[in-house]
């Protein structure tokens, strides 16, 4: 039991060490080398967690996934607000964190896809899925504000969480470039606009 959980330890901190260098660097820059000594695994033991690079950033997908679901589960099922208030606090605090690290990150969700859809269909599709997840997130609220009158109803509340999302990942990706948080600024501004049900513009 004990080897057990120590080769599970040493492989959750492979996928964080991961995780941190591939949204620093993306996939082709992320040397294995440099991840194995940043956790002192030697080389030959990461076949042991892993088959390959391509199944290490699979997994890295994953892990990533879990975590950050969960985040937004968390905002978004915050009782004491109303889904719009949800949506809004959301998107406060990851502003908040981009801007902490300086606009240079990104999201890793959104990294991944830029770099690896058109190389990788095994990394492509389970980045789809991840989309997929955060997508239906965002509807289950965005549902929840049109029947309390908070978000318009004549577009389907799927429809508008995929607009919501692939906005929000495009303003992330202007926001590494720019170096800045005003793209996920005007995107608030301008999105949260374009929500509202009629009667809550007045």
């Amino acid at each position: 039991m004990a080897k057990v959980l120590q080769k599970e330890g040493t492989k959750l901190e492979l996928l964080e060490a991961g995780t941190r260098l591939m949204l620093e660097k993306g996939y082709s820059n992320c040397g294995l080398q440099e991840v194995l000594e940043s956790v002192g695994v030697p080389k030959g033991s990461f076949y042991h967690y892993f088959e390959s690079k391509e199944d290490f950033a699979l997994q890295i997908i994953r892990h990533f996934d879990q975590g950050y679901t969960e985040q937004m589960l968390s905002s978004l099922r915050e009782n004491n607000l109303s889904p719009t208030e949800r949506l809004k606090s959301y998107c406060a605090i990851h502003r908040q964190r981009i801007e902490e690290r300086k606009c240079t990150r990104g999201c890793l969700i959104g990294n991944l896809s830029q770099e690896m859809a058109g190389q990788s269909e095994v990394l492509r599709e389970e980045l789809e899925k991840v989309f997929q997840r955060w997508t239906d997130v965002f509807a289950a609220c965005m549902e929840e504000g049109q029947k309390k009158g908070e978000i318009r109803r004549d577009f389907e509340a799927p429809a508008l969480a995929d607009l919501f999302l692939s906005g929000w990942e495009g303003a992330i990706l202007r926001a590494k470039s720019t170096r800045t948080v005003k793209p996920l600024e005007t995107f608030v501004d301008l999105t949260f606009t374009f929500l509202a049900a009629p009667s809550s513009k007045n």
